[in-house]
């Protein structure tokens, strides 16, 4: 078959960093390819190549039969390759087909924009896609799914026969999810072949035709995904055997450290439970079920209308963050880019922000030696992969935010953390390296609630698990009694366990 697309033997090099060597992947036409690799390994800086952001060293980039070298993002769209961004880039404020032909506005006979052509356009590209709203609508009315669909028509606007999609679920309930799959079908069906870059596995093998491994900048392999089993795929993305995906410890958990009473607050309704030194307390449940909410509310980022928080014995009145940190209870958020960390700022900064007191004297001065000791050790222990502390948090890989968001709750020496989503958007190599952290923590006699949309993490690393369906607790299941199937019965409000305070 006669590939639409190829990148072979592609080189980029930084200064003190070989970003690529021999880098290699081949798109066809009316096929779905996979790319994969662990934060690091070189999937943006290819595509970054592909797409004329940055020049390449060596190697040569093939498109529709010939080689080409885009001069940048905007040559390689007007020649049929789209690509649609982790992060939307979309203006809320302007129309569907605003959005769509932003730019390039269709023009009438006196120069004006061409309204109804325009309107008319995007209804058309919306119809492809089989969506029945009008391109009339403000985008900043539409779902995060919905938008995502605005992303797809605007690249098919190009006549894109080379569609890129990095990450593209990552924001998704799982209904967007299955109307993103079955656009990428017809988009299959027309002949277009799609890059689909992703960390999760299930995606891969429900959605994809071929997959391309890359590992530290190189090409590892290409093969048909119906040959591959997902610890197959796991040991070419690491390098090395995952025996155990989720490493937990069985231990006999401490005192009861928390006690929390018919909380209630902004989508929370009448919650208790109990957490224990030294034990993971994982909660589940659907899109919407109120886990976050219910964290933030016991953290204090949300108000509590009702009910009480018990820490070692004592009443805590969290009104405000920095009340929840003050009690030692850290919340490290699902989204780290807008509520975790300050992109702009370097790693030590965004370590010891909300730890400062610690290194502060009297007179209000810091100490910078012993600030830097602090996070040099964190660092050391987290394996944080950075060039220096002083290196921009925006810089880094996902997994290694991660590691730093989590490193900063630690610095404020907290007693009970609570870890929401704690591996989205990580590989699965930081993944595991994360859950070794967790266990470490345990081992030490944190408390630790663990909030995840991923039943199997869930259920592998938790001591017990209490699920939420619409605001309000649905059972607390020792892991023992926790299968997927009774989990799942618990989220969508078909089975009902109330709290026992000795399970």
């Amino acid at each position: 078959m006669q590939p639409l697309l190829q990148l072979t033997g592609i080189d980029k090099s930084f200064p003190g960093v070989k970003a690529l060597s021999g880098a290699a992947l081949t798109v066809y036409p009316g096929r779905v390819m996979a790319l994969v690799g662990e934060n690091g390994a070189g999937k943006s800086t290819m595509m970054k190549v592909l797409t004329g952001i940055y020049s390449k060293d060596a190697g040569t980039l093939s498109f529709l039969g010939q080689e080409v070298i885009f001069s940048g993002p905007k040559a390689s769209q007007e020649a049929g390759i789209g690509i649609i961004h982790q992060e939307l880039n979309l203006i809320p404020e302007l129309t569907i087909a605003e959005n769509i032909f932003l730019g390039r506005e269709f023009l009438n006979r006196f120069g004006g924009i061409d309204w109804k052509r325009m309107y008319s356009e995007a209804d058309r590209l919306l119809s492809r896609l089989n969506l029945s709203y009008s391109s009339h609508r403000l985008v900043g009315e539409l779902s995060i799914g919905d938008q995502q669909m605005v992303e797809i028509a605007k690249v098919i606007s190009f006549k894109s026969q080379v569609i890129i999609m990095d990450e593209p679920t990552d924001a998704l309930t799982d209904t967007e999810t299955a109307s993103l799959f079955s656009v990428i079908r017809e988009l299959r069906q027309q002949g277009c072949g799609i890059v689909y870059i992703s960390h999760r596995l299930k995606e891969i093998f429900e959605i994809c035709d071929d997959v391309t491994v890359m590992r530290d900048g190189q090409f590892i392999a290409e093969r048909p995904v119906n040959e591959l089993r997902e610890d197959q795929l796991i040991e070419m993305m690491v390098g090395r055997r995952l025996e155990e995906q989720y490493p937990r410890i069985t231990q006999r958990p401490g005192a009861e450290r928390l006690l929390v009473g018919h909380l209630s607050g902004p989508g929370v309704h009448d919650v208790s439970f109990t957490l224990r030194q030294g034990e993971i307390l994982g909660c589940a449940g659907l899109m919407g079920a109120g886990r976050t909410e219910l964290m933030k509310t016991l953290y204090g980022a949300a108000r509590r209308t009702g009910g009480s928080v018990t820490l070692d014995g004592r009443a805590v009145a969290a009104r405000t963050p920095q009340d929840g940190l003050a009690n030692g209870i850290v919340y490290i958020s699902e989204d780290r880019k807008r509520d975790g960390l300050v992109l702009g700022m370097s790693v030590k900064e965004n370590m010891t922000l909300t730890a400062l007191r610690y290194f502060s004297h009297q007179a209000g001065w810091l100490r910078h030696a012993d600030e830097r000791v602090a996070v040099g050790d964190f660092i050391r222990l987290f394996n944080i992969k950075t060039p220096s502390m002083e290196q921009p948090i925006g810089l880094l890989s996902g997994g290694n935010q991660q590691k730093v968001a989590i490193a900063r709750g630690l610095m404020t020496r907290p007693k009970v953390l609570i870890l929401d989503e704690p591996t989205r958007g990580v590989d699965v190599g930081a993944k595991k390296e994360i859950y070794q952290l967790i266990n470490q923590f345990k081992q030490e006699g944190l408390s630790i609630i663990l909030v995840s949309s991923e039943m199997s993490e869930v259920l592998g690393m938790s001591d017990r698990v209490m699920v939420m369906h619409e605001g309000r607790l649905s059972g607390i299941f020792p892991i023992e009694q926790a299968t997927q199937e009774v989990l799942m019965a618990a989220a969508v409000g078909k089975l009902y366990r109330p709290m026992q305070e000795n399970q």
